[in-house]
């Protein structure tokens, strides 16, 4: 379990460094992490399941500006992990997510104090001419955020199914029965904050169709998708020739 903790710790930290190392690779999103927590854990389904039904969840969730949002990076892995080794069901696990996305929100909090300490040092720093002393510290800022995640995901694994087991078995039944209600909410909730941003008139038709398709003549989403595709395709090509008449 030692080796399996410190890949998922290592994962937690490269995710936390996509945007900032990287650039935008979408590795700290739960569709892509959680897949990959399941075949290191060697469950890639339940990876899979987590990861889209997590995604769902915070769809809609952005850091913007000085913002911190809930930690989805730690909350992700932990949530897919404690899925994989207690055998907890989809809701139950995304219920469990969402606190520890919470917590670990506060290790981002404190991580972007520390940053700004290091931003006034890279000041001086560069007040001096000292352009390695400024890529120290920037190595150091990206170290704080590499721990935030690595730490609380290596030790929470390390811990083991035993001790996770254990822990759930001490929640009252009532409590997993209620925030597994209340998780079959959060993809809606997802949705919803999602559609804040790109909801207008010309895309609300779109919206009505697909709901036509999938709630009332029963398509598959594979379907819808295809059929979404397709619509897309020729609506971007009508596209391109009004702009080659005018």
């Amino acid at each position: 379990m030692f080796i399996q903790a410190l890949l998922l710790g290592i994962l937690a930290g490269l995710a936390q460094w996509d945007s900032r190392m990287f650039g935008q690779n979408m590795l700290d999103r739960p569709l892509v992490v959680g897949p990959i927590v399941g075949l290191i854990l060697g469950d890639f389904q339940t990876g899979i399941i987590m990861g889209g039904s997590l995604e769902l969840v915070w769809m809609g969730m952005v850091n913007i500006g000085g913002a911190t949002p809930p930690d989805m990076v730690t909350g992700g892995i932990l949530g897919t992990t404690f899925a994989i080794l207690s055998g907890l069901d989809t809701k139950t696990a995304i219920a469990v997510a969402l606190p520890i996305a919470l917590l670990a929100q506060s290790l981002g909090i404190l991580a972007r104090i520390i940053n700004t300490g290091l931003n006034r040092k890279a000041d001086v720093y560069a007040a001096q001419g000292n352009d390695k002393g400024i890529a120290r510290l920037l190595w150091m800022g990206a170290s704080v955020f590499f721990l935030i995640s690595f730490i609380p995901v290596f030790f929470g694994v390390l811990l083991g199914s035993g001790a996770i087991q254990s822990l759930v078995k001490v929640i009252p039944q009532n409590i997993l029965t209620g925030l597994g209600m209340s998780s079959g909410l959060l993809p809606a909730l997802g949705i919803a904050i999602l559609m804040r941003f790109i909801f207008d008139k010309d895309s609300a038709p779109y919206l009505f169709v697909g709901f036509v398709l999938a709630a009332v003549l029963g398509m598959s989403m594979i379907s819808i998708s295809i059929l979404g595709a397709a619509v897309a395709f020729v609506t971007y090509r009508n596209s391109l020739k009004n702009k080659s008449v005018l």
